[in-house]
């Protein structure tokens, strides 16, 4: 394979992994405090049509994270509601999430299809853009490729060496502990929720403004159940996730590359691999069931109910 083609496909695996990093950094937080939501695919089409919206309408990009960010804390907090305060089941609430946004996304992008952004622009390092191979792979993203990176970073550094990750960890392996020793466990759930809103959100954003910038009804593609799926895959540890997201991102872009060469299987085959290989990772990693229980966050999906 020439360097120049190597160079293309590794551009394109990374920015095919970079909403599915941001998703699933989001869903990690949310399930390390306790709670399983399985909202993240409605979350991130909610903030791409939301993003892409005020982005196109305004003319800012900016304006377009910020309000898919915003979108997708809003739609969090509702879930947060309905299962943290009214206590509903986690599972039932999160899947009502998905159809709710996914359909919400729907009838707001009705009159976005097929309008034009020009996304967003590639930062040249001046120098390390240059060398050859390195530069191209290392140092000319889109500055939302860089934060990824950064927020793998920030995760992991907050759950593992702040005292904040240390309680929302504490909170997830046993709420009733926690709530003994004073924390407010709805509270510390709440901020963990609207978090995970806010990164999926961002990685709709991702999606409309960045990765092909325009709308489509139902643009993630299962995007959001990949994410899912990826946390489970990284055992709940967010530098995993970033592994995790950039295969996943390739068997992604080999799909779309044999379809584009001719490879003589059909179509509908080949875009099955990039969830036939989730099934195939979850399939493996169940298997070792013992450190799948030392792994699992104890509380995830178990409804807290405080003593009175």
């Amino acid at each position: 394979m020439e360097a120049a083609a190597f160079v293309a496909i590794a551009l394109t695996v990374i920015t095919a992994a970079t909403p599915v990093v941001f998703a699933a950094l989001g869903e990690l937080i949310v399930e390390k405090s306790g709670v399983l939501n399985l909202g993240v695919e409605g979350m991130m089409l909610i903030g791409a049509i939301s993003g892409f919206a005020i982005a196109t309408s305004f003319d800012s990009a900016v304006g377009g994270f910020l309000a898919s960010v915003a979108a997708g804390v809003a739609l969090s907090l509702v879930f947060a509601f309905i299962t943290q305060t009214l206590r509903a089941n986690q599972v039932a609430t999160g899947l009502a999430l998905t159809l709710f946004g996914t359909g919400l996304a729907a009838l707001l992008g009705q009159d976005f299809v097929g309008q034009p952004f020009p996304g967003i622009p590639k930062l040249a390092i001046p120098l390390l853009s240059d060398i050859p191979i390195i530069g191209p792979l290392l140092f000319a993203h889109d500055l939302v490729v860089y934060l990824s990176v950064v927020m793998v970073v920030g995760v992991w550094w907050f759950l593992f060496h702040t005292r904040a990750g240390m309680i929302l960890r504490a909170v997830g392996e046993s709420h009733d502990s926690a709530h003994a020793l004073g924390y407010q466990v709805i509270a510390i759930r709440y901020g963990a929720i609207a978090f995970g809103g806010a990164m999926c959100g961002l990685a709709g954003a991702y999606l409309s403004l960045a990765y092909s910038p325009m709308w489509a009804e139902n643009m993630t593609a299962g995007r959001g159940w990949i994410a899912l799926a990826l946390v489970v895959f990284a055992t709940w540890h967010p530098v995993r996730v970033l592994g995790g997201a950039y295969l996943f991102g390739g068997v992604t872009i080999l799909q779309l590359h044999a379809q584009g060469l001719g490879v003589s299987v059909a179509s509908q085959l080949l875009s099955m691999l990039p969830y036939l290989a989730t099934i195939i990772v979850l399939v493996v990693i169940s298997r070792d069931r013992a450190a799948m229980r030392l792994h699992t966050p104890a509380c995830l999906g178990r409804t807290f109910h405080p003593a009175r």
